[in-house]
Parts: structure tokens; C-alpha cells; sequence
């Protein structure tokens, strides 16, 4: 098992993969591949799984991922915008790394199905402005 850590600026890390670029995967994947990908915490809490890949289509780039957080068979979840550079894919477990607590996840505000935050306000990333700080702290430390 390689311990490589690859990433890009704004792009997630990948672990556990041979570097390699003759795609597909891990470096280059197709986005509903990535649909139904479990997401575990740093201490290996099951947090969720990946419910959308949302694209910039200006830029062309990721722009989060959406993560599904409770709830059973996808019945009361809520879900939360996750920066894609705060998500680390782990090759070798087929599965995302995220350093956030289930409780953490747990307390703050998502929103769900029915209910999406405004996509046409630049400004939004996250529900919870505490959820994207705690992300943003953790990636940069």
C-alpha cells in the first residue's frame, strides 16, 4: 500500500494509490462513481456517504461535494456542501477521509432534499458558516 499524498490546489488529496495518470481513477474519475462513496472521519466514524458531486460549470471545477449525514436508506438525512479540497480520497479503503466528529456533524444545521440553500448566492458554500470554518481550519493545519 502506497502512502502517497497527491492533490491539487482546491482539489482533494489522494491516498493509498500508486501514482499513476493513465486515469480512470483514482486521479481522474467519473463523478456518479463517486455517488454512494462512504465518508469516515480521521479516527474511522462512519460519517456518511456522498450523496452529489456539484460542479462549477464556469470553471469547469468541483465545486463541493454534498454529504449525507444520518437518517437510514436516505430517509431523514441531512446533508451538508463540503469543500472538495477538505475531502481526502483513500484508494485503497474505496472510501473519503473527512477530519470533522460525527457529533460535530450531528449539531449543526444541514438542509435536506426539499430544502436546498440558494445555489445563485456566490457567497454560499455551507449552511452553517461554523461547519465550513471548522473545515477550513482543520485542512489548513
Amino acid at each position: 500500500m502506497s502512502d502517497t499524498h497527491t492533490s491539487h490546489p482546491g482539489g482533494a488529496q489522494v491516498i493509498g494509490a500508486e501514482p499513476h495518470f493513465s486515469g480512470p481513477g483514482p486521479y481522474v474519475m467519473a463523478a456518479d462513481t463517486l455517488r454512494g462513496e462512504k465518508v469516515f472521519n480521521t479516527v474511522d466514524e462512519r460519517l456518511g456517504e456522498i450523496e452529489e458531486i456539484m460542479i462549477d460549470v464556469p470553471s469547469g471545477r468541483v465545486a463541493y461535494a454534498v454529504l449525507s449525514f444520518g437518517g437510514v436508506m436516505g430517509i431523514g438525512d441531512k446533508l451538508f456542501a463540503i469543500p472538495w479540497s477538505a475531502l481526502t480520497l483513500d484508494a485503497d479503503r474505496r472510501c473519503f477521509i473527512l477530519d470533522m466528529s460525527q457529533e460535530r456533524l450531528r449539531n449543526a444545521p444541514g438542509f435536506d432534499k426539499a430544502h436546498w440553500p440558494s445555489m445563485a448566492d456566490p457567497g454560499w458554500t455551507n449552511t452553517d458558516p461554523n461547519v465550513q470554518r471548522d473545515v477550513d481550519t482543520r485542512r489548513n493545519n
